[in-house]
């Protein structure tokens, strides 16, 4: 399972026109769930999503977590993420996970996430999304359940 992680100011997601997902500071979660993911995989990018400090403290270092920050995430479904261009320079996406097993292991994240007091909105799966952001810093950071970064 992977995700990147922007740290946004605000963040929203939109499907043929209507706004769907909106959230302030915090997260803009982009996910892809891989073929042989596990509840592993999941708790494995849950954890690190909670606990991730990549908020300033007062002394200005990169100390604080989303709950210190009243910080929200906006998660997407994006099977892009398990693209592999190794091989010319069409992506591979055989290793993204089939719709029926990534929507729902999407769903048990977002519900993980929110047992921890972390609201959090969603894009909608198999659709077309726009998807705004504005990043704060910039800071983005990759997790890779599968590869321990």
């Amino acid at each position: 399972m992977r995700a990147v992680v922007q740290r946004v100011t605000r963040a929203s997601v939109d499907v043929e026109g209507e706004r769907v997902g909106e959230i302030g500071r915090g997260y803009m979660v982009l996910l892809g769930v891989e073929d042989g993911d596990t509840d592993a995989d999941l708790n494995y990018i849950a954890k690190k999503l909670i606990g991730l400090r990549v908020f300033e403290d007062a002394d200005e270092k990169m100390n604080l977590s989303l709950a210190d920050v009243g910080g929200e995430i906006l998660l997407v479904s994006q099977f892009t993420l398990a693209g592999d261009v190794r091989k010319g320079n069409r992506p591979s996406f055989i290793t993204a996970a089939r719709p029926e097993i990534a929507e729902p292991m999407c769903d048990t994240l977002v519900q993980r996430i929110r047992e921890a007091g972390i609201k959090v909105e969603t894009g909608r799966f198999r659709t077309h999304m726009e998807v705004s952001l504005l990043n704060d810093g910039p800071v983005t950071i990759l997790i890779d359940s599968r590869k321990g970064f």
